[in-house]
């Protein structure tokens, strides 16, 4: 199977994919303004990331800063860890450009906020509207914050207030990590089972699958994978053939 036959595919691909109702890089539609939506791991800052044009904008690691590829500056966008449900929102702080398995690089602040798994740093990420979310100046969640909200300064920084008097060990953080590399989705399953075919042929893939999410959805994935760097390898090689922006999911 030749390379142009690839790419012609993955053109049918995202005809596909709008008639499914679905991209890798989705948005949802709010008071006519689409909202961009992700999920997938992020880049956690370090100064050598900039030294050796890893990523090519530098971050304070003692603030609570991102960066993004396509989001504009000042962008407001929610950052959460599902794996314990704490959240951060902030504002994009400046574009960058960063390796493409990465859907963001955020500082260390808020990764030690998120309580992110640094070999597994997954989160979902969402532009928002501003509303009347908790303000913290500094953006630390702590649980006798839930006493102070009336009196909290106003920033830019907003962070979630979690349900007070519960155990802080989320069950979640015990779960077996199982991440899941969306490809795309699909009206009919011929044309699903087509693209699986073609890929197999062309990269070393062993576990990619087609799921029916509906009569009218049918799923290209692959996984599960037990890391980010098992599944590391797989992404790449997607990315090689012209997948972009592909979402990842942790069942």
């Amino acid at each position: 199977m030749n390379f142009s036959k690839i790419t012609l595919l993955i053109f049918f691909l995202f005809m596909l994919s709008a008639c499914a109702d679905y991209k890798t890089t989705r948005t949802i539609q709010n008071d006519r303004k689409q909202f961009y939506s992700s999920s997938g791991f992020v880049l956690i800052y370090e100064e050598y990331l900039y030294n050796e044009k890893i990523v090519n904008r530098k971050l304070d690691n003692e603030d609570l800063l991102v960066m993004h590829s396509i989001l504009k500056r000042n962008t407001p966008v929610k950052i959460m860890n599902p794996n314990n449900l704490k959240f951060v929102e902030t504002t994009i702080y400046k574009k960058a450009n960063y390796p493409k398995i990465f859907n963001m690089v955020i500082s260390k602040k808020i990764a030690s906020i998120l309580e992110l798994d640094i070999n597994n740093p997954f989160v979902e990420i969402i532009e928002v509207k501003k509303n009347k979310t908790f303000v913290a100046k500094e953006g630390n969640i702590f649980e006798e914050e839930k006493n102070v909200i009336d009196k909290v300064p106003v920033d830019e920084i907003k962070i979630n207030d979690l349900t007070i008097n519960k155990p802080k060990i989320n069950k979640k953080l015990t779960k077996k990590n199982n991440f899941i590399l969306v490809i795309s989705d699909f009206y009919y399953m011929d044309s699903a089972n087509n693209l699986k075919n073609e890929l197999l042929e062309k990269i070393n893939i062993n576990n990619i699958s087609v799921k029916k999410i509906n009569n009218n959805k049918y799923r290209l994935l692959v996984g599960p994978f037990e890391s980010f760097n098992a599944l590391k390898t797989t992404y790449i090689s997607l990315n090689n053939l012209g997948f972009e922006g592909l979402n990842v999911y942790n069942e």
